[in-house]
């Protein structure tokens, strides 16, 4: 049989980076980087490399199955979706719409083709019980630009041939490939701009993305507002663009008043910084004028979370960075051009769950905080989980597990088995990337240009593997609706057939991207569009009450606190290749000196706890780690980080997101020294 060579793109974070997958019949041989991609020029990370490995694993999501007996079994598809048809439609009919729910996870949003029908179905149902990762990591990235400019999905773009003083913020993208940003060939393109320029990273950690910076500034885990409202002050006072702030700002006056109180005697105390680190930064904004600012997880998930992403955008806008060549442009979409969107949002929330009213509801969900209360409170009695492992993404996963599987209903679509799928009454196997016709639509603005990408299916699918869509659209019209677009008939409709059907505003029509067989560009930075389209009248926000509000009233965390940390082999709870070589561990990274204050030596076991849970881990003596801070991978199931946060406590009031970074914490040995699990790497380290 000969192998044939197909051009794809990567669809294991939303880099998507370019692909040539290489086939013999339904067996994919070999994914490599291809060099004639116009974005990622050959790059392809570890997990890239090795997704070959996830349509292969032996313990692959084959067919469909139903509990019976407390045991999933293996039936036909008919005979599931009636089961599960006619069980949805008994509890829709006794306990109406909000008891059934959906929960989305990560994955789901790489599956352009199935994002459309499950949509339709949740509509047609009228159930407001929709959550999704975005309430984990990253609600401050969509509730800043709402209330600065009316739009939760703006997406941020960097001028990368132009910038000259780039700022990585609690982010590592040598590793993540950018949060919200992405960034395809990561080193080369941080390694140009500081040639360029100059490329500072501020983080806890001495990260991969640290050890090729220009600066790194390791300031106290949770307290970045303090540096950045330091540098507001001072720039407001000498170094804004008065210009730009004249014509598309409003608010200026009560920014200044906001950061005032930071001065630099008090942001060095805060964030224990030396006053020469903070001058220094100064000097290098009021040096290039113009600076950018990527923040990522390490920020996104503290209780200053709302805060340091507002004043991140507010000195960008202060320095006429936002919208400007060098420095800041803002994506207009692909699949919905967003200068053709409704008009701005006022950031009003709508009211949460009935087991947790003082949550917020926006953006059309519910926290993730909530979930376990709502099935808890009888409120939820079904679930439907597309690509997600709620069971280890959420606080207090042991509670989490038991709740789903006290669920009447737990549907999961997934092409791995996970904590999740061990809770289900039904599995779905669902189709995996080399198995389906995909388009770049969703993900689309967080690229670094304007620009999409088809692919063909490259492998047929294996086993009774079928399409999230297709299972979808039965599911619907046993329930006497009727979720296809167009009238499509789920038995004789194509991937294609769904891609084209939600393409319809895009900016190229779908046969036009189909056809080009490979990344279809139409531009780079495009400056003016936001002032034109999106600004109401036309200017910033620049000091919306609820953030000056968080601000006035913030407290930094002291001692010992919890941070995260993004590893290379790994996205979130997805594992692309968990019993390699190059395994990634959760290894619990802490500063020699709090080591030795807790008398841990490298290689033990340690117990970690919070006031709200302990786990055990392997500790890792790290010098490039920051006194105070102990850093701890989420996505794990075992060394799990959701077992030190609270559903309960510690939630921020403007997002209802779940804390993850500065959570007070304490340590001790667990075991006896040199004890711990086989297999578990290097033990003491003096590298990022």
């Amino acid at each position: 049989m000969t192998a044939t060579v197909h051009r794809s793109f990567c669809r294991l974070c939303t880099a998507a980076c370019g692909t040539l997958v290489t086939t013999e019949g339904d067996t994919v041989l070999e994914v490599s980087g291809d060099p004639a991609h116009p974005i990622s020029r050959g790059y392809l990370c570890r997990k890239g490399e090795a997704a070959a490995q996830l349509h292969d694993r032996p313990d692959r999501l084959d067919y469909p199955m139903l509990r019976r007996d407390g045991r999933l079994a293996r039936v036909p598809w008919d005979g599931l979706l009636d089961h599960l048809a006619s069980r949805l439609s008994s509890i829709l009919r006794v306990h109406g719409p909000d008891a059934i729910g959906l929960y989305q996870g990560t994955a789901s949003f790489y599956d352009s083709g199935s994002l459309l029908v499950p949509a339709m179905f949740l509509r047609l149902l009228r159930t407001k019980s929709k959550y999704s990762t975005a309430t984990i990591d990253m609600p401050n990235k969509l509730l800043v630009p709402e209330l600065m400019c009316g739009r939760p999905v703006l997406f941020p773009c960097v001028d990368h041939e132009a910038v000259s003083l780039l700022v990585y913020w609690g982010t590592n993208p040598v590793v993540s490939h950018g949060h919200f940003n992405q960034l395809p060939d990561p080193v080369r393109r941080i390694d140009a701009v500081r040639r360029r320029g100059e490329v500072w990273v501020i983080d806890t950690q001495r990260t991969q993305t640290a050890q090729l910076a220009s600066r790194h500034l390791a300031p106290r885990a949770g307290t970045d507002y303090a540096l950045l409202a330091y540098l507001l002050r001072e720039v407001l006072r000498d170094g804004s663009d008065l210009a730009y702030l004249e014509a598309h700002a409003a608010g200026v006056e009560q920014l200044a008043r906001s950061v005032e109180r930071f001065g630099l005697e008090e942001a060095a105390e805060i964030t224990g910084l030396p006053p020469s680190d903070l001058t220094d930064f100064l000097a290098a904004i009021r040096r290039h004028r113009h600076v950018v600012i990527e923040t990522g997880t390490g920020t996104t998930m503290a209780a200053a979370a709302n805060v340091t992403e507002w004043l991140k955008w507010s000195l960008e806008i202060v320095t006429g960075s936002t919208s400007a060549g060098g420095g800041r442009w803002f994506h207009p979409g692909w699949l919905t051009p967003l200068d053709a969107t409704r008009p701005p949002s006022k950031g009003e929330p709508g009211p949460g769950p009935r087991s947790r009213p003082e949550l917020p509801r926006r953006w059309d969900q519910y926290p993730c905080a909530a979930l376990a209360d709502e099935i808890e409170a009888g409120n939820l009695r079904a679930l439907l989980v597309l690509g997600g492992n709620p069971a280890v993404a959420i606080p207090q996963p042991g509670r989490v597990s038991r709740a789903l599987k006290s669920l009447e209903v737990l549907a999961v679509w997934d092409i791995l088995p996970t904590a999740t799928t061990e809770c289900a009454t039904h599995l779905l196997p669902s189709v995996d990337p080399f198995e389906r016709a995909d388009l770049i639509t969703v993900t689309a603005a967080a690229q670094p240009a304007v620009f999409t990408q088809h692919t063909r299916a490259v492998v047929p699918p294996r086993g009774q593997r079928r399409a999230t869509w297709w299972s979808f659209g039965h599911l619907g019209r046993l329930m006497g609706m009727d979720p296809m677009p167009r009238g499509l008939d789920p038995d004789q409709a194509t991937d294609d057939d769904l891609l084209g059907a939600m393409t319809g505003l895009s900016r190229v029509p779908f046969e036009g991207v189909r056809a080009a067989q490979g990344p279809v560009i139409l531009s780079g930075a495009d400056y003016d569009w936001v002032h034109r389209y999106l600004l109401p009248e036309g200017r910033w926000r620049l000091a919306p009450r609820p953030l000056v509000e968080q601000l006035q009233a913030i407290r930094p965390p002291s001692g010992l606190v919890l941070q995260n940390r993004r590893q290379p082999g790994h996205t979130n709870s997805l594992f692309v290749d968990p019993e390699g070589p190059r395994r990634d561990q959760p290894l619990v990274h802490i500063h020699p000196a709090d080591a030795a204050e807790a008398g841990i030596r490298g290689g033990e076991v340690v117990r970690v706890a919070s006031p709200h849970g302990s786990l055990l881990g392997v500790a890792l003596v790290d010098e490039d780690i920051r006194r105070g801070a102990v850093s701890i991978p989420h996505g794990h199931a075992g060394t799990n980080v959701q077992q030190l946060t609270s559903p309960r406590e510690g939630i921020d009031p403007l997002t209802g997101m779940v804390l993850h970074v500065g959570v007070p914490l304490s340590l001790e040995p667990a075991a006896p020294p040199g004890r711990s699990p086989a297999g578990s790497g290097a033990l003491t380290s003096t590298k990022g």
